[in-house]
């Protein structure tokens, strides 16, 4: 193993998609199962994420999600990718985070986005609107504050106040310029616009300022990572997210996770096969002799400190072998 990838973290994030055939809360419980093969398989962290209103996903409460996971497992980090500030209050955020750190001292991570509802639909009900997100900086601020017990209502958050929960900033864009500003880690996706991804990287470095958080850059660096016996077999793991991304650019709405053999046998218009086979492309994925050799170019372009795994397909037994022949990468 390169040492590059000898001293990189990696974690996984799982989204709870859910797959035809199968029902929300059997993604709920797939996703707890994955968590303690995470554990097993040595990964750093293991998060989960928040959607609202999307037949694909069943993951809409994380901190909930989150609870499940660490009351599964032992050793491995538990977190959110993220919770979506603009979608709450800051105080009852800080308030979620600090029964976690509370019952499960030491292993809970809080990962922060600045995304708000999915469709027009979803953000009426949440309550919520697309400017909502225009002053996460501002939220971010209060909600650190509630742990700092520096909140200019006078009011002090429990449990919170006083504990320490790592915060991470998911990263699209500006949010480049919140993490550096707020001297918070941060984590940075896709894996298919390397460019993009490189330029948020550099833009983070160069406006980071340091805090109590962190001393220096942090880089999480997001996507998907399908490893397999061959590399067919590999590029079939990530058939039925690209469908669905298709499905869902052509539609307009994300549905679950088909097999693969029944997208294989689908005659697919000339949109949805460009959003397809684009929806294949730019993925960390072969076989482990070639995920390894990308992964070590990967990390070089970027340097970055740890890679978050999101990959979701259908066959959770060909997923689990995935990230045993990942592990067997990292830790080999």
């Amino acid at each position: 193993m390169s040492s590059v990838i000898a001293s990189t973290r990696f974690s996984v994030l799982d989204r709870s998609r859910t797959r035809e055939g199968h029902t929300a809360p059997e993604a709920l419980r797939d996703t707890v199962a994955l968590a303690r093969v995470a554990e097993e398989l040595g990964f750093h962290r293991f998060w989960v994420s928040e959607h609202h209103g999307v037949p694909g996903v069943a993951g809409s409460a994380p901190t909930v999600l989150a609870a499940a996971v660490a009351g599964a497992t032992r050793t491995i980090r538990v977190g959110t990718g993220g919770v979506m500030l603009p979608n709450h209050r800051p105080l009852v955020v800080a308030e979620q985070f600090g029964v976690l750190e509370s019952l499960f001292p030491g292993r809970i991570d809080m990962g922060l986005g600045r995304s708000v509802g999915f469709t027009g639909g979803v953000r009426k009900a949440l309550g919520r609107d697309k400017e909502d997100a225009e002053d996460f900086a501002g939220q971010l601020e209060e909600l650190l504050g509630w742990f700092r017990g520096t909140s200019p209502t006078g009011v002090h958050a429990r449990p919170p106040e006083g504990l320490t929960v790592p915060p991470f900033v998911l990263a699209m864009g500006e949010g480049a310029d919140i993490a550096a500003h707020a001297g918070l880690p941060m984590v940075i996706g896709d894996l298919r616009d390397r460019e993009r991804m490189r330029r948020g990287v550099d833009r983070y470095r160069e406006r980071f300022r340091p805090s109590q958080w962190a001393s220096e850059p942090y880089v999480v660096i997001s996507g998907t990572v399908a490893v397999a016996a061959t590399p067919e077999e590999a590029r079939r793991l990530l058939v039925p997210e690209a469908w669905s991304m298709a499905y869902s650019r052509t539609h307009g709405t994300f549905p679950p996770l088909p097999p693969a053999e029944r997208v294989e046998a689908l005659s697919l218009s000339g949109r949805e096969r460009e959003f397809y086979e684009r929806g294949l492309t730019g993925h960390v994925a072969g076989t482990e002799e070639q995920v390894a050799h990308e992964l070590e170019t990967l990390l070089k372009e970027t340097g970055a400190q740890e890679v978050l795994v999101t990959t979701s397909t259908y066959d959770r037994e060909a997923l689990v072998d995935s990230y045993r022949r990942l592990a067997r990468i990292v830790h080999s």
